[in-house]
């Protein structure tokens, strides 16, 4: 059964604003965005151990070809990913586990 997907609130407000950012630097690079983080996160709601604990219970998926990381926790008794942060590569690593 796949888990399901939730969002911090902060999250959705990052992924938004890093969307409206790319969809201003080039027409449709906001929708590849999109596109990109949709199939990272599909993959999380069918394998969310597939990839390392980073910290603590903090889990990170690299996003292929946009300079992100996803930022997640798993509730494994609710079979629930919370995605806590899409962070930019290049702020401070410090920021992305702070929620």
């Amino acid at each position: 059964m796949p888990y399901k997907i939730l969002l911090h609130p902060l999250a959705e407000t990052e992924f938004s604003e890093a969307q409206d950012w790319y969809e201003e630097r080039l027409e449709g690079l906001g929708v590849r965005f999109e596109e990109k983080i949709e199939h990272h996160l599909q993959i999380l709601k069918r394998t969310p151990l597939l990839f390392p604990k980073k910290r603590k219970n903090f889990r990170e998926v690299k996003v292929n070809t946009f300079p992100y990381v996803i930022v997640y926790k798993i509730l494994e008794k609710r079979k629930v990913v919370l995605i806590l942060s899409f962070h930019h590569t290049s702020r401070n690593p410090k920021n992305k586990y702070s929620r």
